[in-house]
């Protein structure tokens, strides 16, 4: 884990932070006012907000395991984690394999300051937290390396992340460069926001967060399907969330969640 300084002191509360404006989605208590009143303003026009964080985790939750079980990878990299929120990802991956190994990324400090409940993980397995920006994608790798073997499978977590990166900022560069790094049998596993759906309310949505200081960026599915080249998109393809293999949970109530997910496999 890394970072010197207390991470606490780090924290700015004067503007919100995509991780504790989820965290407050979720219902989670580590936001601030600032990121409440984000959070509100996006609820006030997208009432089903929350629903959508809540099917992004659930999402993360059925790729994991279908990795896992599926694809038989044991290793992750897991870029945007987030702040905790159980069950994380190496939770799921170690309830099926106890030895499976789990490198949690993020730049905000207050998830640095909770990432004590990120390396709670199973005597067999491995869980380590690295504290870098998702544009540091070498240093990012670095790091992975002294607790990965990136000589074997890793599945490639970026769950909700890229669109906070638009193009112009490297999305595209910073997917190549981490899939270029991987071993074949390797998994893309990503969501991304997207207005094919419900195009008023997202757009409404991005206005806010912009006005915030936050970027925020929405891709078509030909768009999404660009961030995969090169890689086998596993059943059901490229999917409105809810749609990515439901489980009995899935709520569509609400019609589609504004947000694509997909599993691509590196051959």
């Amino acid at each position: 884990m890394t970072g010197s300084e207390p991470a606490i002191s780090r924290i700015d509360t004067s503007r919100p932070h995509p991780a504790r404006v989820y965290d407050w989605f979720l219902g989670g208590k580590d936001n601030y006012p600032v990121d409440e009143e984000l959070g509100r303003q996006i609820t006030a026009m997208q009432g089903d907000a929350p629903r959508h964080a809540r099917a992004n985790r659930r999402f993360m939750e059925r790729a994991t395991r279908a990795i896992v079980e599926e694809a038989g990878i044991r290793q992750f990299l897991d870029i945007g984690s987030g702040i905790p929120t159980e069950p994380n990802l190496h939770q799921i991956a170690q309830s099926v394999v106890p030895d499976a190994r789990v490198v949690y990324v993020d730049n905000d400090p207050i998830v640095l300051a909770h990432a004590g409940a990120l390396l709670r993980g199973t005597p067999q397995g491995v869980t380590e937290y690295v504290q870098a920006d998702a544009r540091e994608p070498e240093r990012i790798l670095e790091a992975a390396g002294a607790v990965l073997d990136l000589d074997r499978p890793v599945a490639l977590s970026l769950i909700a992340l890229l669109h906070f990166i638009a193009d112009d900022d490297g999305a595209h560069e910073l997917v190549d460069t981490l899939v270029g790094a991987l071993a074949p049998g390797s998994c893309l596993v990503l969501s991304a926001m997207t207005a094919d759906f419900d195009p008023e309310n997202v757009r409404r949505g991005i206005a806010a967060y912009t006005a915030s200081g936050v970027t925020l960026v929405a891709r078509s599915h030909a768009e999404m399907s660009r961030l995969f080249k090169g890689l086998e998109v596993l059943d059901p393809g490229i999917v409105s969330l809810g749609n990515w293999r439901p489980g009995e949970e899935e709520d569509d109530r609400g019609g589609p969640v504004s947000l694509y997910g997909a599993v691509g496999l590196k051959r």
